[in-house]
């Protein structure tokens, strides 16, 4: 499958910025924040009553990143069927949200799940998300 990256920026880890990307067809969303300590992203759905966040994956701890002083290139990209994307920082997956099937996955398998229809297995990275793109 192919990628389609529909938000794209530099960012230093540990300065505060956000990245937000819409999928394609305009009916989901994804965000990559940045709050100064911590990685975060949140996968969206607008369409949702109540609050849009249907889950979140943490992604770093700055503390623990040794080379966060240096730009990152960040994007976050979207299946063709748009139902999956996927984070990507300097190229790698770093975490993807699989709307179809309510599940996040992310390389700290952290936090535990955010509400009781999404990622009621736990966050724990699966190789198998390599297929979704």
């Amino acid at each position: 499958m192919t990628i389609l990256v529909t938000a794209h920026g530099e960012m230093t880890i540990g300065e505060a910025n956000t990245l937000e990307s819409t999928a394609p067809d305009g009916v989901l969303a994804a965000v990559f924040e940045d709050d100064g300590e911590t990685g975060y992203f949140y996968a969206i759905d607008e369409s949702a009553a109540g609050n849009p966040i249907r889950d979140a994956l943490h992604i770093y701890n700055i503390e623990d990143i040794a080379d966060r002083h240096k730009p990152c290139d960040v994007k976050v990209g979207w299946s063709e069927d748009n139902k999956k994307c996927v984070l990507l920082i300097n190229g790698y997956p770093h975490g993807v949200f699989d709307f179809q099937n309510k599940n996040g996955y992310c390389r700290t398998g952290f936090p535990p799940a955010v509400n009781a229809e999404w990622s009621v297995a736990g966050h724990e990275w699966d190789y198998r998300v390599d297929e979704f793109f």
